[in-house]
């Protein structure tokens, strides 16, 4: 079986403690995870980022070489994809 994303790996070793999530537009913030779980290679997680009531949700990609992030929309457009995830740190 090929490795897990190191990314995904490591939101899964944080949660559920508050993880700080730095997206490929250099945008950072601190997300709090309420489930994340693996599906043999596949990760998927939901959660809230401090400071706004949406939800949002972690996925890989197909290829399993990124984690994109999903927000819910706070119109009746659904989910959108904000970024996929650079950088994963625990929160202090």
């Amino acid at each position: 079986m090929a490795d897990l994303n190191p990314l995904a790996k490591r939101m899964y070793n944080v949660s559920p403690d508050p993880v700080r999530l730095t997206l490929d537009d250099g945008s950072s913030a601190v997300y709090h995870l309420r489930s994340a779980e693996f599906f043999q290679r596949e990760f998927q997680a939901e959660g809230t980022r401090e400071g706004d009531d949406a939800a949002y949700r972690f996925a890989t990609t197909a290829d399993n070489e990124g984690v994109l992030v999903g927000r819910e929309g706070p119109d009746e457009d659904g989910w959108s994809t904000i970024g996929s995830v650079v950088e994963v740190e625990r929160a202090e």
